[in-house]
């Protein structure tokens, strides 16, 4: 049986994962405030609330998967280093989706000669708090990454927030011979679910480090 603890639980991902958590017969959620009995921990709060249950997962070598947005410079250098003593996956999205839609921006702009403008849009429902998404930012510096040529003359992101949308990210390379696009939709939360539950049965494997979504789908883990 793998024990999982949702930071978040009464959150709409903490929700999300309880239900999708019902129908699987070899996974429970550790319900109660003492983490010690969970193989891996599950953050989706708020980045105040992360530092903490991360000190904690320090304390008791428990790997943490973190989906919570919106953290500062600082906050970011602290799980770095608390990733050299428990595995740690920071992800902002966590469907296999986006993994796609990232592998696919790679290939277009290896195989790219031409000069280029790059447009990232995402909608996300009102009640989002950070601005632009985590994963624009995550999809920003996977391009910036693999543009080795430097043929991307402007990056812009446009970020939205209407009504109960789960989540779109549109990515948009223009040149003076054309345009190519490259969408991810996300229908509902548990997609990301999904993902999530499976990178728990994984990481509870890894040695300690930072890891991305990558790092799983590319060793085929799930």
């Amino acid at each position: 049986m793998l024990n999982i603890y949702v930071n978040g639980l009464s959150g709409k991902m903490g929700s999300s994962i309880t239900h999708i958590v019902k129908d699987i017969d070899d996974i429970q959620i550790i319900t109660d405030k003492n983490i010690q009995e969970a193989d891996v921990v599950v953050d989706f709060s708020r980045p105040e609330a992360s530092l903490e249950i991360i000190d904690e997962c320090i304390k008791l070598k428990k790997p943490i998967i973190i989906g919570t947005t919106g953290f500062d410079n600082n906050q970011l250098a602290h799980i770095r280093e608390s990733s050299k003593e428990i595995p740690t996956l920071l992800s902002f999205n966590m469907s296999k989706g986006i993994y796609t839609l990232k592998k696919s921006i790679e290939e277009f702009l290896l195989n790219n000669k031409l000069k280029l403008t790059c447009l990232i849009e995402e909608v996300h429902h009102v009640h989002k708090v950070d601005s632009p998404s985590g994963t624009a930012i995550e999809l920003k510096d996977h391009i910036e990454s693999f543009d080795i040529n430097k043929n991307i003359s402007k990056l812009v992101i446009k970020a939205d927030r209407v009504g109960d949308i789960f989540g779109i990210h549109k990515v948009t390379f223009s040149s003076e011979h054309g345009v190519s696009e490259f969408k991810h939709e996300a229908l509902s939360r548990n997609v990301f679910s999904h993902g999530v539950i499976e990178i728990a049965r994984s990481i509870i494997k890894k040695e300690p480090g930072l890891y991305r979504l990558e790092d799983f789908f590319n060793n085929n883990s799930f």
